[in-house]
């Protein structure tokens, strides 16, 4: 005969034998004094509610208070473990942002902890005694770097974007290319951007061919700038048109208007150098005749989460005003680094190995084969029965909206399994692992592309993890 859900074979109600809050705590040894009386006290409440429920619903239950406060430790455990993950990115996307984009190089760091940790001069004169600008400590470097006037610093791009046409173009109209309209990740769209920031968009040309008397077209008195905007996360091909910035450039100023470019991605350097495929310099914009630019810190550039804002002085000083500037301007954090990366671009002998994006970029593919080659057997002898591990050329993608249709020759570990739910239970498991392997599933291979792996030992201690998994 079946026992009443809550109560033994007596008919006493087992909840009854749950111990007292003041019981469980006086077994908890230091828990207090690790996470506080006040914490503890919650997480015991919550454990034996938690139990009281199981009882009531007859479900069995170990209610012993070394049970009880073995469960209270690992409750306080997991809340208190941060949600940050170091992880290795194997999905062969340099700049992956979901993955946090660019690394930042030693002296970034190392810069970043140090005005974390004390007092410093964000905004104080040293030698006036009076409130200084944040933005002398980054303003000089770009300024130096790009040629320009000025130069200020908010969060990110999009934030960059946004303050100049509030600033420069609230209540006017912008005329735009039909074609870079574009839309940037989490579904944020430049028309978007331009309809918060308070200006009208005047859209010019279509989505393939826009020439300049489309923008001739579109100037009137109530336009406020000309706006250029680097597809930098896609590309149009075939019979297509587009006006360069010198011709954009002529056209503004022959009406007393900014031209305003947007470049997005953040490369100060020529690729081609590298061997790499060819990205638009910022350098070539203002050269070009362009009064603005705005560009990201933490794509190309390899720098923190920045969005940086070059060009005319008078301009600059007019977003600077801006009241909005304030709730987007850079904490003391981004500054430090960002300024830390920017004096890296003064010496380009040493770029390539002091700044990890271009590391990864650079990274030759013979060298990714070799490891790829040494990694595939330990990594197989890590994989239940029915994997197989081979070494195979593969491409990865720069990321972040960069050269979207240019690839880097790579090599990776190429995963296969008997069926594909086989290997999605293995992608699942490495995301588990606790330092998580983050690949790509492609062609019915798991691929593991090694142009980002710089710790074969940590990356083979992780695979170990694997062999007790059920996959």
């Amino acid at each position: 005969m079946r026992k009443s859900e809550q109560h033994d074979r007596n008919g006493a109600d087992t909840r009854r034998d749950l111990p007292s809050v003041d019981a469980v705590l006086k077994s908890c040894g230091d828990l207090e004094a690790t996470w506080g009386r006040t914490r503890v006290v919650l997480v015991v409440k919550s454990e034996l509610a938690h139990l009281r429920t199981r009882l009531g619903q007859g479900l069995p239950c170990d209610i012993s208070k070394n049970e009880i406060v073995a469960r209270v430790l690992t409750a306080l455990t997991d809340a208190d473990r941060s949600t940050f993950k170091r992880i290795f990115n194997l999905t062969g996307t340099i700049l992956h942002t979901n993955l946090g984009r660019a690394l930042l190089p030693r002296r970034a760091i190392d810069a970043m902890n140090q005005v974390a940790s004390m007092p410093t001069n964000l905004e104080y004169d040293l030698q006036s005694g009076t409130r200084g600008e944040r933005d002398d400590h980054a303003e000089q470097l770009i300024c130096e770097l790009l040629g320009t006037e000025a130069a200020t610093v908010v969060n990110n791009n999009a934030a960059a974007l946004l303050l100049v046409l509030n600033t420069l173009a609230q209540g006017l109209e912008i005329p735009v290319s039909r074609g870079e309209l574009v839309e940037i990740g989490g579904s944020f769209r430049i028309p978007d951007i331009m309809e918060k920031s308070g200006c009208k968009l005047v859209e010019v040309g279509t989505t393939n061919r826009t020439h300049l008397k489309d923008y001739l077209s579109a100037v009137k008195n109530s336009t406020a700038l000309i706006l250029k905007v680097h597809t930098s996360n896609y590309s149009i091909e075939g019979f297509t048109s587009a006006v360069g910035e010198p011709d954009l450039a002529t056209l503004a100023h022959e009406h007393n208007l900014p031209l305003v470019v947007d470049l997005g991605s953040g490369n100060l350097i020529d690729f081609s150098c590298y061997g790499l495929p060819e990205e638009p310099v910022i350098t070539s914009a203002i050269r070009n005749g362009a009064d603005i630019v705005t560009f990201s810190g933490d794509k190309l550039l390899g720098g923190p989460q920045s969005g940086i804002i070059a060009g005319r002085r008078d301009l600059i000083d007019r977003i600077r005003s801006n009241p909005l500037r304030r709730a987007l301007r850079s904490d003391k954090l981004t500054l430090a680094a960002l300024s830390e990366v920017l004096k890296i671009y003064r010496k380009p002998e040493t770029l390539a190995r002091e700044l990890p994006t271009l590391q990864y970029l650079t990274k030759e593919q013979s060298l990714i084969r070799e490891q790829a080659v040494f990694l595939a057997p330990q990594l197989a002898g890590c994989l239940p029965d029915g994997f197989t591990v081979e070494p195979q050329p593969c491409l990865s993608q720069i990321g972040s909206g960069a050269m979207p249709v240019q690839n880097i020759p790579s090599y990776a570990l190429a995963i296969t399994a008997i069926t594909d739910a086989d290997l999605r239970r293995l992608s699942e498991a490495m995301r588990r692992l606790p330092c998580p392997v983050i690949g790509r599933l492609h062609e019915g291979k798991l691929l593991l592309d090694l142009r980002c792996l710089d710790d074969d030992e940590k990356f083979i201690e992780q695979a170990r993890h694997l062999e007790p998994l059920s996959l």
